[in-house]
């Protein structure tokens, strides 16, 4: 009995090593968008902007990326990202920027959308 109670708190604590050792699912899923954006602000070129230090940041305003006339006018109007705006962007783009450019992989869940907000957000 003691030694099964052994294995299991060893297996336990490996297994929780290697879950802590993973990166955060939206870590993964933002891999499916890397083709297009970058964290990495100084990455220029891309199809898309920069995401690095999205939460707040006013629509349309990463230097150096050419716009939409439809990102414009919301930087125009100041709107900026926040955890609801990126979320419902994520499910239909041209629901929060019509004309915006953007279309996104076909079968991202919402719980795939929530984590790779969060991750942004969080950068």
């Amino acid at each position: 009995m003691r030694a099964a109670s052994a294995a299991l708190v060893a297996f336990c604590v490996i297994a929780g090593g290697a879950v802590q050792a993973q990166e955060p699912v939206g870590a993964a899923i933002f891999k499916t968008c890397q083709p297009c954006h970058s964290l990495d602000p100084a990455q220029a070129g891309m199809a898309g902007p920069h995401l690095a230090k999205l939460g707040g940041r006013v629509l349309g305003s990463a230097e150096g990326f050419d716009y939409s006339p439809a990102f414009r006018a919301a930087k125009a109007r100041g709107l900026a990202w926040d955890r609801e705006r990126l979320l419902s962007y994520l499910a239909d783009p041209d629901a929060v920027v019509p004309g915006g450019w953007m279309s996104l992989p076909a079968g991202v869940s919402a719980a795939d959308r929530a984590a790779v907000t969060d991750y942004l957000l969080g950068k």
